[in-house]
């Protein structure tokens, strides 16, 4: 990674809770920082734009401190920092012309100065046409799109977006998603996505950053995480049963009287993963082949796009894409007893440590 342009180590104590993450974000980088409710993402963000003081660490921003406890703090409407929040939070008494104006404005632009860098602004985001309209009488899409016109009107070194696809609807969401990465990859500055969406992470990030109960717990481009999870939660993230066992070669005891076999050679304390598609259920324990065999439980059946998931209680929980035949084949039911089979080409063994 380049030198970063935001270089921080965020520690905030609240209450029982507290948050300490490292982060460093180059310029022209986009870092999505992912995590499940309560892990600290909206902490993050709101120590970032100065709406909370670190407790302790320190937060550097294109080589100025703007908070280091004892030393050092600027205010809110002082650091060079863009905010698109999740409910856009537009003035509603202002037309997005103005509102886009906002920004210039409280830098110190005149009025005229402050309306021509707006109107240049809606016209990148395609939304020139719309200037004089007032929040009310614009899409959901509009209005995300004159928030980060307005966010980015100031020429900020850090943007930070905060779930800002969340309020839209599917169709919607898709095309803006769309937009978004095309304005973010012209963004010279330093880009925070803070987000609970796998794909809009995936889409529009350069680098992911995983935070759990305030402590990042994996980092990495896309590809490196999603192919070898961490965490249950960063599994699931992306689609995948994760187990930590003990390896000998190529079997990985995963749980008391299961051992699986695998297809890659380790020793020591592993991860093994597998995709919920390679799970099949029998009625019976099956024979042929060798395999991973193990008796279940079906815990839950739900709609998984064209499949059903089947969650499955035993020596390991997991989860199993099944067709909607299969299923009615089989007579799925919470509290049915079957048959799980993984084939050890279908699994991937690392390391934990």
């Amino acid at each position: 990674m380049n030198a970063p342009l935001l270089d921080a180590h965020l520690v905030v104590d609240r209450g029982g809770f507290r948050l300490d993450v490292p982060l460093r974000v180059a310029a022209g980088e986009v870092v999505a920082l992912l995590g499940p409710n309560g892990a600290g993402k909206t902490t993050a963000l709101r120590a970032l734009a100065g709406l909370l003081p670190l407790t302790a660490g320190h937060l550097t921003l294109d080589g100025v401190d703007l908070d280091r406890p004892g030393r050092a703090w600027t205010p809110t409407e002082r650091r060079p920092v863009g905010v698109v929040f999740q409910d856009y939070l537009l003035f509603p008494h202002l037309s997005a012309l103005d509102n886009v104006a906002f920004g210039p404005r409280r830098h110190g632009a005149d009025r005229r100065a402050a309306r021509e860098t707006a109107r240049a602004w809606l016209d990148r985001v395609g939304l020139a046409a719309h200037a004089h309209r007032r929040p009310r009488q614009l899409s959901g899409g509009q209005a995300q799109r004159v928030a980060l016109a307005r966010a980015l009107a100031v020429a900020p070194a850090l943007l930070l977006l905060d779930e800002p696809l969340a309020a839209l609807d599917a169709r919607t969401r898709l095309d803006t998603r769309a937009e978004l990465h095309r304005h973010l990859a012209a963004h010279a500055g330093a880009a925070l996505l803070v987000t609970h969406d796998p794909l809009d992470a995936l889409v529009l990030a350069d680098r992911l950053v995983i935070v759990e109960e305030g402590r990042v717990v994996q980092e990495g481009d896309a590809a490196t995480v999603t192919a070898r999870p961490r965490t249950d939660y960063v599994a699931r993230l992306v689609g995948l049963n994760l187990h930590r066992g003990r390896a000998q070669g190529h079997r990985v005891r995963v749980a008391d009287g299961l051992t699986l076999t695998v297809a890659d050679r380790l020793d020591g304390d592993a991860f093994v993963a597998f995709r919920p598609s390679a799970v099949a259920l029998h009625p019976s324990r099956p024979e042929g082949s060798p395999r991973n065999t193990w008796a279940a439980t079906v815990a839950g059946v739900q709609r998984h796009g064209d499949n059903l998931r089947v969650r499955l209680d035993g020596p390991i929980g997991v989860a199993a894409d099944v067709t909607p035949a299969a299923a009615a084949q089989l007579r799925l039911a919470p509290g049915q007893p079957v048959w799980a089979a993984v084939k050890a080409a279908e699994t991937h063994a690392y390391p934990a440590v």
